[in-house]
């Protein structure tokens, strides 16, 4: 199971997002991720725009703060974007940058609580459960929704400190790692949320962020400035995404440079990549063969 994304970061334009996601799915990548930052774009609303510009692009949403959002919302959201687009749609969610959960008042004093509370009953909800938790921070009473998903929606954690990263691999379908690591410190992790996952070992997804600059330069920068991203031509890329697979990630997802103005260019070379590592559009990360 391996795949390849793209990012359209919250530092674009809005606006950018449509031709953007068409321009994804036109170059054969198979995803295209997308996050919610403070207080720059929804990650729901802006996932609903590109599942609805597109006609076969799966859609990861990684992540929606936890603390910013009730649980109920986020399962209704989520599942409302899978009966539409059924299929096509990831879910994630993680911790919030602390200090901008605390400018909304929505800091909790432990992450990792809300973590163990939020995930279960996220999975809960979307596969058509009905919840009752009185937990520190999830509440609910007696909820369940009236259009649960008909395909399931995987829930992803990001995580990067050991206990999160174990709290992930126990609780979440997959797990979301940012931008800056190397394929060494990726295996490490990989290794510790699957032993965390246990007998779901094999079927927990990893999804790896890769500051990416495409350049006609087939040699990799070894500048100090480059060091926790790739910069060179497509073979180059495509040679430092193959060592994260071989580190056992399962999704790559290329993240242009927040100043990088040619987003369709980068499309079209991450296309590239995906074509010179031999994956097909339909090979997600979650489930395919």
């Amino acid at each position: 199971m391996r795949s390849l994304g793209v990012v359209f970061e919250p530092a674009f334009p809005p606006e950018r997002l449509r031709e953007v996601a068409q321009s994804v799915e036109d170059a054969g990548v198979a995803e295209l991720w997308l996050w919610e930052d403070c207080f720059r774009e929804s990650g729901i609303a802006s996932a609903a725009v590109a599942l609805a510009a597109t006609t076969e692009l799966t859609v990861g949403i990684g992540v929606l703060p936890m603390p910013l959002r009730n649980v109920a919302l986020t399962a209704m959201e989520l599942a409302t974007l899978s009966r539409l687009f059924p299929g096509r749609i990831i879910g994630g969610v993680g911790h919030g940058v602390q200090s901008w959960m605390a400018q909304v008042g929505a800091r909790r004093a432990s992450p990792l609580t809300l973590m163990a509370e939020y995930l279960p009953t996220l999975r809960a909800l979307l596969a058509g459960e009905r919840v009752t938790i009185d937990g520190r921070y999830v509440r609910l009473d007696d909820v369940a929704l009236d259009w649960p998903p008909a395909i399931a929606v995987p829930v992803l954690a990001a995580a990067e400190g050991p206990k999160t990263l174990d709290s992930s691999g126990a609780l979440a379908d997959g797990t979301v790692i940012p931008s800056g690591w190397s394929p060494s410190r990726v295996r490490e992790a990989v290794i510790r949320v699957r032993t965390a996952a246990a007998e779901h070992a094999d079927e927990h997804c990893v999804v790896v962020y890769l500051l990416t600059r495409f350049t006609e330069d087939s040699v990799a920068s070894d500048e100090p400035a480059e060091r926790n991203r790739v910069v060179g031509d497509v073979s180059v890329v495509a040679d430092t995404v193959e060592a994260f697979f071989a580190a056992g990630a399962t999704t790559v997802v290329l993240q242009p440079s927040a100043d990088d103005d040619d987003l369709i260019g980068f499309s079209q070379r991450s296309g590239d990549v995906a074509r010179m590592l031999g994956i097909a559009r339909s090979s997600t990360g979650f489930g395919s063969p």
